[in-house]
C-alpha cells in the first residue's frame, strides 16, 4: 500500500474530473480525495495498490474532453484509518 499527493494540470476542470477521479478511484478499491484548486490545476490524495493508482491516472487519461498536461507525485504517510474515495470543495 502507497499514498501519493498528485497534482494534474491541463484541461481537468469543468470536465468532470472529480467526479470520473471519484467513479474509477471507488471501483479500484482505492481511498482518498480530489478537489479543484483555484489556480486551474486538480490536487488528489489516492491510497492502495501502487499499480491500481498507476491504473486510476491512465483511465483518467483516456476519458473524454479531460486533457492532462501534467501529472505531479509525492509520496506521503498512508491513513490507516480512511474506507473511502470523495470529492471536495475547491481550494
Amino acid at each position: 500500500m502507497v499514498r501519493k499527493h498528485i497534482y494534474f494540470g491541463g484541461r481537468v476542470q469543468g470536465v468532470g474530473f472529480r467526479y470520473q477521479s471519484a467513479y474509477y478511484a471507488r471501483r479500484l478499491g482505492l481511498t482518498g480525495w480530489v478537489r479543484n484548486l483555484s489556480d486551474g490545476r486538480v490536487e488528489m490524495e489516492v491510497q492502495g495498490r501502487e499499480s491500481l493508482i498507476s491504473q486510476l491516472i491512465l483511465e483518467l487519461k483516456h476519458t473524454s474532453y479531460i486533457r492532462i498536461e501534467s501529472v505531479t507525485c509525492t509520496d506521503i504517510p498512508l491513513q490507516e484509518t480512511e474506507q473511502t474515495f470523495s470529492t471536495r470543495f475547491t481550494y
